[in-house]
């Protein structure tokens, strides 16, 4: 037959074990209440208290410490279970740090569209002749709009004559061969740059 001590220790470890299974009840791990240790740890809470008129001084303190402990986190758990029976989620904070994981997710995939969107350089000497290369770089800026989010409905006429005016200004300014032309993503916007090489 265990002793008084062991009794008294097996009680804290059930009341651990119990804190253990509701915080996973709580947090969506499990489906029911933990009814069964709950049960178990009343029973031995109640049948140490009928032993109190024989228990010395230390056993006495160490079991008022023990079901004190229990009471305080039984009113948590009640509290709890009353917010859920009123209509909030038991996952409440595991759903949102599932929503914020999965944003983080979302954002970091769109931050690693953009840079390779972002990866393409293009130089231009001539753009009425190198249309391919227009071609590109007008996909490139459709691509990268797209993914941050923008509207991507550019005319691929206007863009053109756009860039073949702009590197021709370009080149006289600046006495340059070609213009080189690197879509980029600044604050959430996408933008053309252009300079001399």
């Amino acid at each position: 037959m265990a002793t008084l001590d062991e009794e008294l220790s097996q009680l804290e470890k059930d009341i651990r074990q119990l804190q253990i299974e509701y915080d996973t009840y709580f947090s969506g791990g499990r489906p029911r209440p933990p009814s069964d240790t709950e049960f178990r740890v009343q029973r031995n809470i109640k049948r140490l208290a009928e032993l109190q008129g024989r228990l010395k001084y230390a056993e006495r303190f160490r079991y008022n410490t023990i079901a004190s402990r229990y009471a305080k986190y039984n009113e948590i758990w009640r509290q709890r279970l009353r917010k859920m029976e009123s209509g909030h989620s038991a996952y409440s904070y595991s759903k949102t740090a599932r929503d914020l994981e999965q944003k983080r997710l979302q954002e970091s995939e769109q931050r690693q569209k953009m840079k390779k969107a972002v990866a393409t350089r293009i130089a231009l000497r001539d753009p009425k002749k190198d249309t391919e290369q227009v071609q590109a770089l007008y996909k490139t800026m459709v691509e990268a709009k797209k993914t941050a989010g923008e509207s991507a409905d550019i005319n691929f006429e206007q863009f053109s004559k756009f860039v073949r005016q702009k590197t021709d200004q370009l080149r006289k300014q600046m006495h340059c061969e070609s213009v080189q032309y690197e879509v980029s993503v600044e604050g959430g916007h996408v933008k053309l740059k252009a300079k001399g090489v």
